[in-house]
């Protein structure tokens, strides 16, 4: 028996064995295995090498290398290809059904699910190729005859039982077979010796080289050497030929990596493409082609060109560069990747920051537990940022998420223009006709108060949700009632109780039990600072605000990011989930990041005496938790529709309706936990990037400190780090001065000296002085 999983060094393929189910199933269920098999399954076949490769037939050479192994191992790897769509479910039973004398050890479905690969035990007395016709005999099926090598890898699926369908414990056996040489089919030679395999070039992963992706530098080739276009029949043979002499340099002059990467252009057959592969592995070797050199880069500019961030104000923008490289690593849920893919890695926060609140409105039945008080997902956001800094392609994302739920409210629509018609008609009558209070969510900010409380009080109970990518519809609108505009956000972050009496007998009053209501804002920043003009009620803490990054200098894009049909298909999907989950539920790891989190930023400002900033994090703490909530609940998802497809997930939420809350507990991994933390990080700091100062003013009639431009101050810069072990009251106002200013008054020097004393930072000697203590868990 052998499991070994394929890896590369040196650019050869190397073998890594698997001893266990746990580690095997492991391997085959990660987040990028999955990811990359469901691209694959939607026809990008492009992708398909990206997968993990397994070999179940020999066992590694002495250096750990496969090529060229003749060492076969008590399993076969055997390939079923090419099965029609409604013969797949009788092929599986039937190999099911003679497992016992197949003598069976491992059945899954294909990368393509177009086929299955199945693994037995080697019959000692029969070569390779004559166990694969045994059992294509036994089972009345066709074995994939270019797949009979003892050395070749199979694509791996995932771990779900939809592709992993039986598995025996025993094939984690590492034996060796007893078998004569001479019945070991060899893989066909490569043209390059030993000695020159130290010599060759060495891709990043299998997928990659030097962090270009195989796929990209092959499309790059085409645009810049065939007008953009692939190979077709008439010139297939001569264009395959040209574009492997040069990629063959960049594959380590590996040929079973060339096949992975190369497609079959037009019809092209296998067999013909790897007799292009094989002529240019035999042409004489050069160096790396000027040709191929400039593609790498063209690709190379493209890629810094389109850098996530730009650099002018390094905070801010390091925690947008974190939280994309994250999400640019695909390792986001469906709905989410998304979204990101459909506006670039530029504006990861900006389209994260603008969904969570339309994700909120749609999970509207789901209550967490934040700091022991369970709420909905109540989010307000805007998005800021200059003209054709990007903003408009978070538009038809915001589209892409509501579209179910704005289909349902224009029926709605369509009653109450029927009603109005009615109700012209029966101008001049005694009996009108009633007014139907219909539950439209979608709600446009170009309203009234009195109409818009009206709105928000016949939703049923279900969240309404307004969008704007012009912010200053609500500056205007509302310039009057900018007040009330603030009351009722303010009031549908915390789900209170909201209560309006009208002033004419004609108009309705309304009382709203809990007022929910997500709202999302896109303007330039100066219409950001006429929404939110008083900085000390509350409205801006509650406000999770994004900005898009610099773009002034940057060149345009040959290839604009766009929402793709097929992205908004996915959105939708979860979109019309996530309204099936109702209840409360509490995250206990999520809970522990943000006490962990608020508890950092309480010790890092208590330091530097920073109560803007101390006092921004109670709110902050709760909207990043309430965000990272919305993205674990897209992978719940995420996790039902692979598994089960949608409708088979629409069907299982239906029958049990709290599978949702155990899958959420599951979703609090590390990856999206460390999400939190970057999540908290970036609106904190762009909250005291445009709020900081004007705040400070606000409330310099307090005495509090005075205003500054906002800096970002690391541990060495703060007034304790500043201050030797031992040191007077007149040193720490020294260091206080000249950190904050001279508006800084003796009062203000004695409470901060007295909050490091409560916390245990110092102690205050018999002379009077004070010193530093060991600094608890710092």
């Amino acid at each position: 028996m052998s499991v070994h999983s394929i890896y590369y060094q040196d650019g050869a393929k190397m073998m890594r064995p698997v001893l266990s189910r746990e580690e095997y199933l492991n391997l085959r269920g990660t987040d990028k295995q999955k990811a990359i098999l469901k691209i694959v399954r939607e026809g990008d076949e492009r992708q398909k090498h990206r997968l993990l490769q397994m070999n179940y037939s020999c066992l590694p050479n002495d250096d750990g290398s496969l090529k060229s192994s003749t060492k076969m191992s008590t399993t076969v790897g055997m390939d079923i290809d090419h099965v029609k769509p409604e013969q797949m479910s009788a092929m599986r039973e039937r190999i099911l059904a003679k497992k016992e004398e197949l003598r069976l050890l491992m059945l899954e479905m294909s990368a393509r699910a177009q086929g299955y690969h199945l693994v037995f035990r080697r019959r000692p007395e029969l070569s390779q190729e004559e166990n694969l016709r045994w059992a294509s005999e036994l089972l009345e099926v066709e074995y994939d005859d270019k797949a009979k090598d003892i050395t070749r890898v199979f694509f791996t699926t995932s771990d779900s039982e939809e592709d992993l369908i039986y598995l025996d414990d025993s094939i984690f056996e590492i034996e060796r077979a007893e078998c004569p040489t001479e019945n070991v089919e060899l893989a066909t030679p490569q043209p390059s010796t030993s000695a020159e395999n130290s010599k060759r070039s060495t891709p990043d992963s299998e997928s990659e080289y030097n962090g270009l992706p195989y796929s990209s530098i092959i499309s790059k080739w085409w645009e810049l050497y065939n007008e953009g276009k692939t190979p077709v029949r008439s010139n297939r043979d001569v264009l395959t030929f040209e574009l492997a002499v040069n990629l063959r340099h960049i594959c380590g002059f590996d040929r079973e990596l060339m096949d992975a990467v190369i497609p079959c252009y037009d019809g092209f057959s296998e067999a013909q493409k790897m007799k292009c592969i094989d002529s240019a592995l035999a042409e004489k070797r050069t160096q790396m082609p000027k040709r191929l050199r400039d593609v790498l880069a063209a690709l190379t500019a493209d890629r810094d060109a389109n850098a996530d961030c730009t650099d002018d104000d390094a905070t801010a923008d390091q925690a947008c560069s974190g939280l994309s490289s994250q999400l640019s690593a695909g390792k986001m849920p469906q709905g989410i990747r998304d979204s990101i893919d459909a506006v670039g890695p530029q504006l990861a926060m900006p389209v994260v920051t603008a969904v969570c609140p339309v994700i909120g409105m749609l999970a509207t039945g789901v209550r967490l537990d934040v700091h022991g008080t369970k709420n909905t997902l109540n989010l307000i956001s805007y998005i800021a940022g200059d003209f054709a800094s990007g903003k408009g392609s978070i538009d038809p994302v915001i589209e892409a998420w509501t579209a179910e739920t704005r289909m349902q409210d224009k029926v709605y629509q369509q009653q109450e223009d029927e009603w109005r018609a009615k109700k012209r008609a029966a101008k001049n009558k005694k009996e009108q006709p009633e007014e139907p209070k219909l539950p439209v969510r979608c709600l446009t900010l170009n309203n009234t108060v009195a109409n818009l409380a009206e709105r928000l009080a016949n939703t049923g109970g279900k969240h309404a949700f307004s969008f704007t990518p012009e912010a200053d519809t609500v500056a205007q609108k509302w310039k009057s009632a900018i007040n009330d505009f603030s009351v009722m956000l303010r009031q549908s972050y915390d789900g209170t109780r909201y209560d309006r009496e009208a002033r004419s007998a004609e108009a309705v009053n309304v009382h709203i039990d809990r007022l929910l209501w997500n709202v999302t804002m896109c303007g330039t920043p100066d219409a950001l600072y006429r929404v939110v003009n008083n900085y000390t009620d509350g409205f801006q803490s509650r406000l999770a605000v994004a900005r898009t990054p610099d773009n002034t200098f940057a060149p345009l894009q040959d290839k604009p990011y766009v929402l793709t049909d097929r992205q908004a298909e996915r959105i939708s999907q979860v979109a019309r989930l996530l309204p099936l989950m109702q209840g409360d539920v509490v995250l206990p790891k999520l809970e522990a990041k943000s006490r962990e989190w608020v508890e950092r930023i309480r010790l890092e400002t208590m330091k530097d005496d920073d109560r803007t900033r101390a006092r921004q994090r109670f709110r902050v703490c709760v909207t990043a938790q309430r965000m990272t909530c919305c993205i674990m609940l897209c992978r719940v998802c995420e996790q039902l529709i692979q598994k089960h497809g949608y409708s088979g997930a629409e069907k299982l939420l239906i029958q049990k309706p709290d599978l949702w809350k155990t899958q959420l507990i599951k979703a609090q991994t590390t990856l999206l936990l460390d999400v939190y933390d970057v999540m908290a990080d970036y609106l904190l700091d762009t909250a005291l990037y445009f709020f900081r100062e004007r705040i400070e003013n606000a409330f310099a009639s307090r005495d509090y400190a005075a205003s500054h431009e906002r800096q970002r101050m690391g541990s060495n810069d703060t007034i304790f780090a500043r201050l030797d072990a031992d040191f007077t009251f007149e040193n720490a106002l020294q260091q206080s001065v000249a950190a904050k200013g001279t508006n800084v008054t003796r009062n203000q020097v004695h409470q901060m000296l007295k909050n490091w004393k409560r916390q245990g930072l110092i102690v205050q000697t018999e002379t009077g002085r004070y010193r530093k203590v060991q600094e608890p868990g710092v």
